[in-house]
């Protein structure tokens, strides 16, 4: 086995380790903090003349303040099926129609909920970190089986611990991203 294919197999390693943090960071988006945001909503499919559609392409969803989203249908009649589909994803929010946009009040989190959602931040944090170590594990067979082919074992030993280094890399990420989304849960 050559540099080469030992080369590739890093450059694998750190995809899926990024592609890891990509998913933590897509997951931690989705936890409410207490602020409107129009993530929240994002992940809403709406019954859209018979097809399953995201909210953001029969609506524009915006921020009025802090605690409140406006939900702006581009047809009117879409007001009964996006309520319809909000009220479906159990968010945990009431949406309030006035004929011609949607609000929706974010209520403030209860200490409790915050406690919730942190475990569930740390969760997801936790989910990210057994990625790194299966990825970890997969490359550290391959370089021992390269150096049973014949890859010296002084360089498989130094691959070995550039892995190692990059699983830390992307474990401490990993850990900012969560203390991060633990800091915007816990704050009033």
């Amino acid at each position: 086995m050559d540099d080469e294919i030992i080369d590739e197999l890093f450059m694998e390693a750190d995809e899926h380790m990024n592609n890891a943090i990509d998913h933590l960071k897509e997951e931690l988006v989705k936890i409410r903090t207490g602020k409107a945001s129009p993530v929240l909503v994002s992940g809403i499919k709406v019954d859209y003349y018979g097809a399953p559609t995201p909210l953001s392409q029969v609506a524009n969803v915006g921020v009025a303040d802090a605690k409140t989203l406006t939900i702006q249908p581009w047809e009117k009649t879409m007001l009964s099926p996006i309520e319809q589909a909000i009220f479906a994803a159990n968010l945990g929010i009431t949406p309030m129609n006035d004929g011609e946009t949607i609000r929706i009040n974010i209520p403030p989190l209860t200490e409790d909920r915050r406690k919730d959602l942190v475990k569930h931040a740390k969760s997801e944090g936790e989910k990210a970190k057994v990625s790194l170590r299966n990825t970890r594990q997969k490359a550290m067979k391959a370089i021992k089986q390269a150096v049973k082919d014949g890859y010296p074992e002084d360089m498989g030993k130094k691959k070995e611990d550039e892995i190692g280094k990059m699983v830390k890399k992307h474990e401490d990420q990993i850990e900012a991203l969560v203390k991060s989304k633990e800091n915007d849960i816990m704050t009033i």
